[in-house]
């Protein structure tokens, strides 16, 4: 059981979210972003887990699967949630496909990386907080795999290290 929470979040959109316990978040592979499979009163669906900074995850709830699983925010709700078996392959930002696109050594070593490499890929560019900082972490991954490099340089994937993730602020 876990209460689903509110966001502090000025977005306009009507989501929740959880925050694993850490005994069930430490049963995990990883401590980073991962895809699981998991269900909310019964209703099965499969959701990306996203790294609190605190060795533990945190799972967004969109306003659809609120409806579909009858869960209320602010009240408990039944959550099961377990490892897939295999890491699916990431949706590649249009920004960074077409980076690869244009460089083809760059493109050729993240043909060549690991589904979880570029899984830490995509999330050290996503998680830039301002669009320049972002486009310099493409330009920055093409050179980096352009040399071959298959995993990101010095990026804590946790954010318990680099304090670079976290929950989100509740509303409550």
């Amino acid at each position: 059981m876990a209460r689903l929470l509110s966001p502090k979040a000025a977005d306009g959109s009507d989501w929740a979210f959880i925050v694993l316990p850490p005994e069930a978040s430490a049963k995990l592979p990883r401590r980073g972003r991962m895809t699981v499979s998991a269900a909310i009163n019964g209703h099965s669906f499969e959701a990306l887990l996203e790294p609190n900074g605190q060795k533990s995850h945190w799972l967004r709830i969109d306003a659809a699967l609120l409806e579909a699983s009858a869960a209320k925010m602010g009240h408990e709700a039944e959550f099961e949630i377990a490892a897939l078996a295999q890491e699916p392959e990431p949706q590649v930002p249009g920004d960074l496909a077409l980076a690869l696109q244009a460089a083809p050594e760059s493109r050729a070593t993240w043909d060549a990386t690991t589904t979880l490499a570029r899984v830490d890929w995509i999330h050290w560019i996503t998680s830039a907080k301002q669009a320049k900082t972002r486009a310099k972490r493409i330009q920055d991954a093409c050179d980096m795999l352009a040399s071959g490099k298959k995993r990101v340089c010095c990026f804590d994937p946790s954010g318990f290290y680099s304090k670079a993730f976290c929950t989100p602020e509740t509303a409550d």
